[in-house]
């Protein structure tokens, strides 16, 4: 059974060699189709510095301004916990309860499509949020990972020039100018702000003045909320056209605010001005930005969406930052200070720059050794084929081009196997000229390529499997380990 095996298995290579031989512009025709995939999956593979070990995830995110921790894990984490405990195909689930928010992460299988995933805590969602507390909006986040922070930059006004831009107005800059712009970009999936102050309107009730009009401070709030909106009406019919009848009553001005009526007092409006002082306050802080000990600034944060090129993202942000610093107050600059495609573009450099250099010492060892121009060039064509199939085959799988997956590569084990077939051809080719006394013809040297190689092939397939099977206990890691150096492998 095994000299059977063994005697189809060099049936096999010898059909294989006689085919390349006898076809020689087909296997260069296919050697072409493999490095124009290979040249098209380079041009296409996502770059990144290093590889991306978060797991496959969901993020809950709740906001309740107001809610100590132990509110909001009474009230917020544990309902969303129990509501996502049954979900198909979890791993595991931990959460977070701070002052004011509740993060809730379920992990799932690596194979499981993480869309699918959003969707099914997406609809258990949909049934815990009616028994949260009102106001509670549980929200998924970003689909991203922990590499997902590519560009981040603050907002600096310059006091000499901007003197009348304070921290609230750089915040509002940002939620509503820069942001909104950056979101539009392919690849970027959220900005998040942080630092200065959140504008909003806000009114301070006297409460001497609610008792003198017998008012309480929920009739004001529904009463703000009630006169903060547009209403539509029907159409009015004149000369042929349609005129459109609309209310009109969103709060655009501080006097808008002072101006609603909140009840009715002897046939006189009570306004909420009658009962406090209306102005711009800010929301409660939990933390603040600061760069270079210079005081507060504020910040903004670019996250890349999962699977993107990191360094496109990058660079398309910082494009459209500068386009946007035109629109920008005299005096207020956009100063980013850290920039993902500048740590992956020195990263690819150092990989690039090391296969270059070992590239060109293996060409001129080749080419010492074998003392035959051509058969140093086609053994160091290898080099080159093999880069662009290994580039194919990451963009199959995934893989995206970072300093463990390139640096990972040897050119020693690349041309072993073709260092040895060139190698027994030239000195086959050798002997029989030197046996002949004689060069031999284009027939004489196809049979003795043909004989060569398939004396040496069998060993030199063994030895190129034994050095694949190094790798396969580096290829069944899992978890973050198998992140970290399956590209490797």
């Amino acid at each position: 059974m095994s000299a059977a095996t063994t005697t189809e298995g060099g049936a096999v290579i010898e059909r294989i060699v006689d085919i390349s031989i006898r076809r020689r512009g087909l296997v260069v025709l296919l050697t072409a189709t493999a490095a124009l995939f290979g040249v098209r999956a380079a041009l296409n593979l996502p770059v990144d510095a290093v590889p991306d070990i978060t797991t496959n995830q969901v993020q809950v995110n709740s906001l309740a301004p107001g809610f100590a921790a132990e509110e909001m894990e009474r009230y917020v984490t544990f309902p969303i916990e129990v509501a996502l405990s049954s979900v198909p195909r979890k791993m595991d689930m931990r959460s977070i309860s701070q002052f004011g928010l509740s993060q809730v992460t379920v992990t799932f299988e690596e194979d499981v499509d993480l869309y699918w995933a959003r969707q099914l805590v997406l609809e258990r969602l949909l049934v815990v949020r009616d028994g949260l507390p009102p106001g509670v909006q549980p929200e998924l986040a970003p689909i991203s990972t922990g590499l997902g922070e590519v560009y981040q930059f603050t907002l600096e006004a310059d006091s000499s020039v901007a003197t009348d831009v304070t921290s609230m107005e750089l915040r509002s800059l940002l939620d509503w100018v820069i942001k909104p712009q950056l979101r539009t970009l392919p690849g970027v999936i959220e900005v998040n702000s942080y630092g200065g102050q959140q504008k909003q309107y806000e009114v301070q009730l006297d409460p001497e003045r609610l008792r003198a009009h017998e008012l309480t401070i929920d009739q004001v709030l529904e009463a703000l909320a009630q006169n903060n909106a547009n209403a539509g009406g029907a159409y009015l019919e004149e000369g042929g056209e349609r005129r459109l009848l609309r209310g009109v009553g969103l709060i655009e001005s501080l006097q808008d605010v002072e101006n609603t009526v909140v009840a009715s007092r002897d046939g006189r409006p009570v306004l909420v001005r009658h009962l406090g002082q209306v102005g711009f306050g800010a929301q409660i802080r939990q933390g603040a930005a600061t760069r270079d000990g210079r005081g507060e600034t504020v910040m903004g944060i670019a996250m890349m969406l999962k699977g993107a090129n990191s360094r496109d993202v990058a660079r398309r942000v910082e494009t459209r930052l500068q386009e946007l610093q035109a629109a920008m107050p005299d005096g207020v600059d956009i100063r980013p200070y850290y920039d993902r495609s500048d740590l992956v573009g020195r990263t690819i450099d150092t990989a690039s720059g090391n296969l270059v250099k070992g590239g060109i010492l293996v060409v001129g060892v080749l080419f010492l050794f074998l003392l035959q121009l051509r058969a140093g060039l086609i053994v160091s064509a290898a080099i080159p084929l093999s880069m662009l199939t290994a580039l194919a085959g990451m963009a199959w799988f995934d893989v995206s081009a970072n300093l463990m997956s390139l640096g990972a590569i040897d050119f020693g084990l690349i041309v072993d196997g073709a260092v040895i077939i060139v190698e027994s051809c030239v000195r086959r080719l050798a002997l029989r000229r030197e046996e002949l006394g004689r060069e031999l013809t284009e027939q004489e040297r196809v049979d003795i390529v043909r004989d060569a190689t398939v004396e040496i092939y069998r060993p030199a397939l063994f030895g190129m499997l034994i050095i694949m099977c190094a790798y396969v206990p580096i290829l069944t890691l899992s978890g973050i380990e198998g992140k970290m150096f399956r590209p490797m492998a």
